[in-house]
């Protein structure tokens, strides 16, 4: 095991209690995270080193950007555009709106343009959830009675997909069509919890330009790297035991966002943990690459 050494910086924004579906705008070089319980938003300029945090009607868990400049937000209740300009929302498509146990979960777009989109119950009911896959119209679901959909990522050709059942602490593979981001084959293991250095359980996951997969480990502390034959290549403690998923940040996507939680400690475990629910930077020196914004379908010429 390589426990590697870097600055690691404390972004200057509240605690959340469940810190989570972090991202990253290149063009005005802004990171975005949620707190999920906490119902936020937020929005740290580097530029400025300054964090605002909007208040959000629902609970979210997943930011992207659109290929035509705004937002979609993945939230309790629906797939959701949000307009950069003044936080207005409208709803693209529900996402289980008929169902009050599921919520939103993990996510993230395929290099087609195309979304995959995870839901699990609201007190992580047993095999409650789904990963759906989203093309800006229709909702097609993947993968059922996921439990806690995690680590949702692929590799740069979009060939490979990625995702993880943090209940049953294993992340699957799967070949998929690289135009559209389906799947062509069947989940293979790729992951198990012999894999995590500091022990957790594997939670959001990226991956970089070569390919690898980074993971937040839930009770782990960490941010682990792995090469796609699934080789451990090192590891970066983070000062938060509940970590829980990393975003490639910075003009040269060269440093790792990691946000973390408190959700579920004690006063006593919390006391103990005085670093958990920030969100921090790990300056590592990563080969990142940039999440591909959500194809959205062409706007309506009356907007």
């Amino acid at each position: 095991m390589t426990i590697a050494k870097a600055t690691t910086q404390k972004l200057p924004a509240d605690r959340c209690e469940l810190g989570e579906g972090p991202g990253y705008d290149a063009r005005t070089d802004t990171a975005w995270w949620f707190d999920i319980v906490g119902r936020k938003l937020f929005e740290h300029r580097f530029a400025t080193a300054g964090t605002i945090a909007h208040d959000l009607p629902r609970m979210a868990s997943v930011v992207s950007a659109t290929d035509d400049g705004r937002q979609v937000l993945a939230m309790e209740d629906g797939l959701y555009l949000r307009e950069l300009s003044d936080g207005a929302l409208a709803l693209l498509a529900p996402l289980e709106a008929d169902n009050p146990v599921t919520r939103s979960n993990d996510g993230r777009v395929h290099p087609s343009g195309n979304l995959w989109i995870g839901t699990m119950g609201r007190n992580a009911e047993w095999q409650a959830g789904t990963i759906y896959w989203f093309d800006g119209t229709e909702l097609r679901p993947l993968f059922r009675k996921i439990t806690i959909p995690n680590s949702i990522c692929f590799s740069p050709d979009g060939r490979t997909g990625y995702f993880a059942d943090t209940s049953l602490n294993t992340v699957w593979r799967i070949a998929l069509d690289a135009k559209t981001g389906l799947p062509t084959g069947e989940p293979e293991v790729f992951l198990g919890e012999k894999d995590l250095p500091l022990g957790g359980h594997f939670d959001g996951s990226i991956t970089d330009a070569g390919g690898n997969l980074w993971n937040a480990a839930w009770g782990g502390g960490a941010v682990t790297g792995y090469a796609p034959d699934g080789r451990i290549l090192r590891t970066y403690e983070v000062p938060a035991a509940q970590t829980s998923c990393p975003a490639f940040v910075g003009p040269g996507l060269d440093r790792l966002l990691v946000t973390t939680a408190w959700q579920g400690l004690d006063a006593a475990a919390r006391a103990s943990d005085p670093g958990a629910g920030f969100t921090y930077v790990i300056d590592g020196g990563f080969a990142g690459r940039a999440d591909a914004p959500l194809t959205m379908p062409p706007r309506n010429h009356t907007e």
